[in-house]
């Protein structure tokens, strides 16, 4: 269980954007509604060089979150001891507002896959993810946020829901959550489930974060709708709709536009911070 003295400063309760340095010198001219950016732990892993000379200097204007995709913390297997020393390396000369991951796996023996791979929702993964998520929360001492995934099929051996799933790890270990509102919705429509249905079982009190970013639609072998997750396009209007049904849960939360492939110009990606920057004025209004 995390010690809560060790939980960091939040992130602010505004928009955000996921980090790329074709950005960086718009960004620091023309932020407009963005406070805070998030970059990719594996990203920064490295000794120093640009990359670093670039987050050093924003660090003293936004707020940094460090999202990772490389820890498997559902994988069967240990943790990787070396990546963790790395990512603290990168937690202890940044001091990030916030740490986040994936509830998912993308480890087999010594192999790693590129993609987040989901997970049966049984007590012996519950039991194995919670070691992993005490273990990284020990090791950087602070809270770490886990992220829902984005699901393609669901396993015909969970005996639990996911909301049930991730309630459950926070009430172990203390972990805070990353709510993906845009994972609610591929995952909602690929399963024939209601994403409203899901979030109003979502344990809202435990947001340090949220997410919205683009998918893209397509259709499965018997014709029905298929969603994936590409972060290469603007948000969907049924996934602000639902950042919209997530706020009135949790009050106004940190915000993030996520957009990793097909990369916009500076002014696209900061329209869409400013729509956040709305549905957050909207659930802040009486």
């Amino acid at each position: 269980m995390l010690d809560a003295t060790r939980t960091p400063p939040r992130l602010p309760s505004a928009p955000g954007v996921g980090y790329k340095s074709q950005h960086f010198h718009d960004l620091r001219a023309a932020p407009g509604p963005v406070t805070w950016l998030e970059v990719h732990a594996e990203n920064y892993m490295g000794d120093g060089g640009r990359p670093h000379a670039q987050l050093r200097a924003l660090r003293d204007d936004f707020a940094i979150s460090v999202h990772g995709v490389g820890l498997s913390i559902g994988g069967e297997g240990p943790l990787d001891k070396a990546h963790l020393e790395r990512l603290k390396s990168l937690i202890t000369w940044l001091e990030p507002a916030s740490f986040s991951e994936h509830l998912a796996w993308s480890t087999h023996g010594a192999e790693f896959l590129d993609d987040l791979l989901p997970l049966p929702y049984t007590e012996a993964t519950l039991t194995r993810v919670a070691s992993h998520i005490d273990q990284v929360q020990d090791v950087l001492g602070r809270q770490m946020l886990l992220e829902n995934p984005s699901s393609y099929l669901a396993f015909a051996d969970s005996t639990m829901s996911e909301t049930a799933f991730l309630s459950e790890l926070v009430r172990r270990t203390g972990c805070g959550l990353l709510l993906d509102v845009n994972n609610v919705f591929i995952s909602a429509t690929n399963l024939n489930d209601t994403p409203e249905g899901y979030l109003d079982a979502y344990p809202t009190h435990a947001v340090g974060e949220i997410h919205v970013g683009g998918h893209d639609a397509d259709t499965d072998d018997a014709g029905a709708p298929l969603l994936i997750d590409s972060h290469g396009r603007a948000t969907a209007d049924p996934v602000w709709a639902l950042l919209d049904h997530a706020l009135a849960a949790t009050g106004p939360a940190p915000v993030l536009v996520e957009w990793d492939n097909d990369v916009p110009d500076w002014a696209t990606l900061r329209a869409e911070a400013e729509r956040a920057a709305h549905a957050l004025a909207t659930a802040a209004a009486p």
